[in-house]
């Protein structure tokens, strides 16, 4: 695939791995970078079934380029914040599951790239932050509506009043990250983990990246009522059909076996 400023976009079979492209500047997102990705999103191949999502050089992202902010005003900063918004959203509500690999930094506007990813895979390097509170500014990514689901309101409220620095197995314990892995091999186990994923039906995956977080959301009657929906679009699926019949003609692996 093409390239876009600051990104490096490839096709692996059913996986399009995108990598940050600024190690200069640790990956720090300014405008090209954040458009860049909403490109990416909304052009992704109908085979591709699963986004990877790193970063180049000894950091995932530490955060908005800074540098950005100067001689904005206040309409102005709305109509930055919300332009994130939408590409943040196109991220997690788009086409396919994204699993992020994380390293080094994942701080401010990294995190709330990272949040807006279905899985995300740390290694022992990573260290989050969300140094917004000392800077004299407020996160606009949408860390607020993403973090707290997380690692909750208390955790995140700390992380901005004191500047304090989460390490990997912290992170790992509170919920940033789903999995742990040695120095390095954050990317090799994004890669493996979407594998997997791309190998699940469509209207599967669909359901639990799109509905299973509005479901959540809902009133319980209300999420019981389109939880039975998406049961049924999801095993009429031609594809769900011969996987069941494969289970239960013994031709498919049991839960646990290899």
């Amino acid at each position: 695939m093409t390239d876009f400023v600051n990104l490096r976009v490839s096709q692996q079979d059913k996986l399009l791995i995108v990598q940050l492209a600024r190690a200069q500047k640790r990956n720090a997102l300014n405008d090209e970078t954040v458009l860049g990705l909403e490109c990416v999103f909304a052009a992704i191949p109908d085979q591709v079934g699963a986004v990877v999502l790193h970063g180049d050089g000894d950091h995932f992202c530490a955060g908005l380029d800074l540098s950005e902010l100067r001689d904005r005003d206040a309409f102005a900063g709305v109509k930055h914040s919300r332009m994130w918004h939408r590409v943040m959203s196109a991220i997690e509500f788009g086409p396919v599951p994204v699993v992020v690999a994380l390293h080094g930094a994942v701080v401010g506007g990294g995190l709330e790239l990272a949040s807006a990813a279905h899985i995300r895979v740390a290694d022992v390097s990573t260290f989050y932050a969300l140094p917004e509170g000392q800077r004299g500014i407020y996160v606009g990514g949408g860390a607020s509506a993403r973090v707290p689901k997380l690692i909750g309101v208390s955790r995140m409220m700390d992380m901005m009043l004191t500047g304090r620095i989460v390490r990997a197995a912290e992170g790992e314990r509170i919920g940033l990250s789903h999995y742990l892995v040695e120095s390095g091999q954050s990317l090799n186990k994004a890669i493996e983990l979407a594998n997997k994923i791309a190998a699940n039906t469509r209207p599967t995956n669909f359901g639990i990246t799109h509905v299973l977080p509005r479901i959540a959301e809902m009133g319980q009657e209300q999420g019981l009522l389109v939880e039975s929906l998406m049961a049924g679009i999801a095993q009429d699926s031609a594809e769900a059909k011969v996987r069941m019949n494969q289970f239960l003609n013994k031709q498919a692996k049991k839960v646990g076996e290899e």
